[in-house]
């Protein structure tokens, strides 16, 4: 499975962005995540998203913040990010699992099989 991530920049300290993640049509049934990694950080879960897109799951540090979404039709996961902060720089990774529950999360990187090419996000204060 060959995710696109997409939709990185560099923006100010309070700005928005929204990234996208294109999927193939299988992934219909896939729980979907981003994750991202900061110079010198290990990668962390920042949000993650079911199947069936009914349950989605966010990091304490983006809550309130950040939201991600499905758009089925397009195969796409989006994750629009508002407030952003200097802290949020990071490069940001889509990524997807198999799960057997429609309403499944997951937010453990080792589950996950398939991942995006990553798209970088400066924040700048």
């Amino acid at each position: 499975v060959q995710l696109q991530a997409s939709g990185g920049g560099s923006v100010q300290a309070g700005g928005s962005l929204r990234l996208s993640c294109a999927a193939p049509e299988g992934t219909r049934r896939y729980t979907m995540g981003w994750f991202r990694q900061a110079p010198g950080k290990e990668r962390e879960f920042v949000a993650g998203i079911s199947w069936s897109g009914e349950n989605t799951l966010h990091a304490d540090s983006v809550k309130g913040r950040f939201t991600i979404s499905r758009e089925y039709a397009k195969n796409m996961v989006l994750l629009q990010m508002d407030k952003l902060k200097p802290e949020d720089t990071a490069v940001y990774y889509c990524a997807a699992a198999v799960t057997y529950f429609s309403s499944a999360i997951v937010t453990d990187e080792k589950m996950y099989g398939n991942w995006g090419q990553g798209t970088l996000v400066t924040v700048s204060s």
